[in-house]
């Protein structure tokens, strides 16, 4: 007797971005504001970073709100409708509910049905990650169209008297819409983890350590220390220009393109002189634009690279069609890297 077998699932041969969107926050926080809280200067964070300011979201706008700005951007630039989202992802380290994931009220509120959603933490890799699960997803046949979402409230997560990191964050979300596609649209993900070095970028203690006795921990009739980011500078500094400037030419090779076919590099908006090193690293041509969304936004992890895309794209920097290099990292460490066709 012949053993029953399992239908496969059909889906379709390629997949592509769509649609992008974006939402920063209302509130913007120069670098002179910076310097009311640490001991510095407006040249040494320009300098040292890159940035000149970023954006700190209000009491309204939560990571809900943002992400279903971004959305709604991404899913009118695509051309669908809310109910044809098979998927929603939504990547995040500052949602600050363990449960139940922010996908699920995302999705409810923007009309997806029943689609299933849920969060990944990946941190500034996540927007990758995303892009990743999203394209099996679609080649898989287990949805038609995907959302996938980086968006941060890292302020929540700032220690403001910390003079390696009270400089560096932003708020805000990024999101995009992948969908099938009769051409490649997005190339083989390169993407990993060393979780050797997942202590250099770190939330400065856990949750249950920080409320379970405050008074052991902050001193007596002292406030509860809200846990915040903290990371060790130069030891990611050197991984991010030595090695992920590696995962980015892995990217290239993969999608058989060279530098000099980009239509645009968008690399995590980490640190200018990051970004710097790894043109060089890559022997980018000078005739081949770079997001330097990190001057105006700061860094905002999961957000950064879809934030970035939208703005080269809303600019003219970039162009519908163009092939970019978009590379994440971060805490972990993990990193994603991909070569995809703009919307």
């Amino acid at each position: 007797m012949t053993k029953p077998q399992i239908r496969p699932a059909t889906g379709a041969q390629y997949s592509r971005i769509h649609g992008v969107g974006g939402y920063r926050p209302v509130r913007v926080i120069p670098n002179s504001e910076v310097l009311e809280w640490i001991d510095s200067s407006d040249e040494w964070i320009r300098t040292r970073s890159g940035i000149a300011e970023r954006r700190w979201a209000g009491p309204e706008e939560s990571v809900a709100e943002m992400s279903v700005q971004a959305a709604g951007k991404a899913i009118a630039q695509a051309g669908i409708a809310p109910e044809q989202i098979g998927g929603v992802i939504v990547a995040t380290v500052s949602h600050l509910k363990q449960t139940p994931a922010i996908a699920t009220e995302i999705a409810e509120r923007l009309g997806c049905g029943t689609a299933p959603a849920f969060d990944i933490s990946a941190a500034c890799a996540g927007f990758g990650y995303g892009l990743g699960l999203a394209d099996g997803m679609i080649r898989g046949g287990n949805a038609e169209y995907v959302l996938v979402i980086g968006v941060e409230r890292l302020s929540d997560l700032t220690d403001k008297s910390d003079r390696s990191t009270a400089f560096i964050f932003g708020d805000g979300a990024g999101a995009a819409i992948v969908g099938p596609s009769d051409t490649p649209g997005i190339g083989k993900l390169i993407w990993g983890s060393d979780g050797s070095q997942r202590d250099v970028i770190s939330q400065t203690q856990a949750w249950d350590t920080a409320f379970a006795k405050p008074d052991a921990i902050n001193g007596a009739g002292t406030e509860t220390k809200w846990p915040a980011l903290r990371m060790e500078g130069q030891p990611v500094f050197r991984w991010a220009v030595w090695e992920m400037a590696k995962v980015a030419q892995q990217a290239l090779d993969a999608a058989g393109i060279t530098a000099d076919q980009l239509g645009a590099f968008i690399p995590h908006q980490a640190n200018m002189r990051i970004t710097d090193a790894m043109i060089k690293a890559l022997k980018l041509p000078e005739s081949v634009p770079v997001a330097r969304d990190i001057a105006e936004t700061g860094n905002t992890s999961a957000a950064s690279i879809p934030l970035a895309m939208e703005r080269m794209l809303e600019s003219g920097e970039a162009h519908s069609g163009d092939l970019a290099l978009i590379i994440g990292f971060g805490a972990g460490l993990v990193y994603a890297a991909a070569v995809v066709t703009l919307p």
